[in-house]
C-alpha cells in the first residue's frame, strides 16, 4: 500500500481523519479488487465543487476588469482535465494512488482522467478535514506556480481571435492563412499552414488538421509580434 503518510508530510497536510486521505486515493478498480465499500468517486464530486468555488472567487478578485464571459473561459481552462492532471503530477499524486492490478499494469497512475479525478478527490478530502481556507491555500499554492497569470490562457483558448484583435489594433489588418502542403496518409494527414500579415510571412505551423495548424500558427505569430513590439519599445528614445 502506498505511503500516504509521506504525501501528507510533503504537502504539510496532516489529516485528523487519515481515512479520508486513503479514500481520496482509492481508485474504483482497487476497491472492486479488494471488495471495499468505498472509492474516491464521492470525494471527486465534492472536490469538483471546491475547484469551482475556489477558482471563481480567485478570478473574481484577481481580475476586476474582466467580464463574466472571459472569467468563465479562464475558469474552464483552469478546471479542465489537462490542467488538473498536470497539477496532480506536480505533487506526484499518481505514485500514491491505490489501483487494481489490471489498472496498474495499464499505467493508470499516469492517465490524465485518473489523475484529474484523484486530484479533485484529494482536494475534497482536504476541504472536509481542514475547511475551505486550507483547501484554497493548498489548491492555489500549486496552481499559481504553474499559471502565474491565468488571463494569458485567453490567448491560448482563441489564438486566432487574439491575433486578429492585436493586428487590427496595430492597423495591420486581418491575418491571412494559406495551406502550404498536405502530406502523409489519408488517415493521418499533416497540414502545413503559413500565416502572413500585410504580405509578410510571420509564422508556419503543422498539425493534423487545418484548424489546428492555423491555431498553432496564430499562437506562434502572437509570440513573435509581441517580442518585436517589446523590442521596438525598448529601442525608442527615452525608454528607461
Amino acid at each position: 500500500m502506498s505511503d500516504l503518510a509521506k504525501l501528507q508530510r510533503e504537502q504539510n497536510l496532516f489529516f485528523r481523519d487519515p481515512a479520508l486521505c486513503e479514500e481520496a486515493l482509492t481508485h474504483k478498480s482497487f476497491a472492486a479488487e479488494h471488495r471495499l465499500k468505498y472509492d474516491n468517486q464521492r470525494l471527486e464530486l465534492l472536490g469538483d465543487a471546491v475547484v469551482q468555488i475556489v477558482l471563481t472567487r480567485y478570478l473574481y478578485d484577481r481580475y476586476p476588469a474582466l467580464q463574466e464571459g472571459d472569467l468563465t473561459k479562464i475558469r474552464s481552462a483552469l478546471a479542465n482535465q489537462d490542467t488538473l492532471a498536470a497539477l496532480a503530477r506536480k505533487i506526484s499524486l499518481g505514485s500514491y494512488l491505490l489501483l487494481g492490478r489490471g489498472e496498474s499494469e495499464l499505467n493508470g497512475q499516469d492517465r490524465d482522467s485518473t489523475l484529474c479525478d484523484a486530484f479533485e478527490a484529494f482536494l475534497g478530502a482536504v476541504y472536509l478535514d481542514f475547511g475551505l481556507e486550507r483547501a484554497t491555500e493548498f489548491f492555489l499554492g500549486i496552481l499559481q506556480k504553474e499559471h502565474p497569470d491565468p488571463s494569458a490562457l485567453l490567448h491560448d483558448l482563441n489564438p486566432k481571435g487574439a491575433l486578429q484583435e492585436y493586428t487590427q489594433r496595430l492597423g495591420s489588418g486581418v491575418p491571412q492563412y494559406r495551406i502550404v502542403s498536405v502530406s502523409g496518409p489519408d488517415h493521418d494527414p499533416l497540414y502545413t499552414v503559413e500565416l502572413s500579415v500585410k504580405g509578410r510571412i510571420i509564422s508556419v505551423a503543422a498539425a493534423s488538421s487545418r484548424k489546428l495548424a492555423e491555431r498553432e500558427a496564430a499562437r506562434s505569430a502572437l509570440e513573435i509580434l509581441h517580442r518585436e513590439e517589446n523590442k521596438k519599445n525598448e529601442e525608442e528614445p527615452g525608454h528607461v
